[in-house]
């Protein structure tokens, strides 16, 4: 069976079950989407709330191929030995699922994390929206800062579609000199190393209220 026949199958019954409201709504969002086994996470995987947010309002499963996240709340996810440093690349293929929410939330990859159980966390990461924008933050404690200015078009994002799960592959290459950030094989964003810390742990950020099915994560050293 095709990787794309489970997603299609696990997108009808998200649409034919909906996205249940539970708890606060967030301003303009719609409704929170329903989790199930919040808080339960496959072995060695770890999931940072934003402040505020809790474990619970996180659902990360093993789904083959790869993982499916539902969020309530904002935050990262990752495992502890995925620690790269120097030259490298980090690749993820998310499919974005129809939300119900009306909204346009954010996902994608975060490099260079540190300290990311305590209140000195520290990363850097990109992201897409299904309206094909993108944006390069930084976190630092709880300040949380853009590198790029607002959210920009990019030819190669595939936007979310309302029948179905889109797929998009983000990578962060980061060579001696550059940082790179490229959709789909094409480079959206680049910017000199220097200043920003690449070495450490690398994973996932996913916004509040969304679906994503995580094909793949990849971690490739030069």
């Amino acid at each position: 069976m095709s990787v794309r026949t489970p997603l299609l199958l696990l997108a009808g019954f998200l649409l034919t079950t909906g996205l249940a409201a539970q708890g606060h709504e967030h301003a303009g969002h719609g409704p929170p989407p329903q989790i199930q086994n919040g808080g339960v996470f496959p072995t060695g995987w770890n999931v940072r709330p934003d402040e505020g947010g809790k474990p619970t309002e996180v659902s990360l499963a093993d789904m083959a191929p790869g993982w499916h996240i539902v969020t309530a709340t904002s935050g990262i996810m990752y495992r502890d030995r995925d620690r790269v440093s120097g030259s490298y690349e980090v690749t993820a293929k998310i499919h974005l699922f129809p939300s119900g929410g009306g909204h346009s939330e954010a996902f994608g990859l975060f490099v260079g994390g540190s300290h990311l159980a305590d209140a000195g966390q520290r990363y850097l990461y990109f992201l897409i929206r299904g309206d094909g924008t993108f944006k390069v933050k930084r976190r630092d404690g709880t300040a949380a800062t853009d590198v790029t200015s607002g959210w920009t078009p990019a030819a190669s994002i595939a936007k979310a579609r309302a029948d179905g799960p889109v797929p998009n592959v983000l990578s962060v290459r980061v060579d001696k000199d550059k940082i790179r950030f490229l959709v789909n094989g094409a480079e959206v964003y680049a910017a000199p190393r220097a200043g920003f810390g690449t070495d450490g742990v690398a994973g996932l950020r996913i916004n509040h209220n969304l679906s994503v099915h995580v094909e793949t994560l990849d971690l490739r050293r030069s």
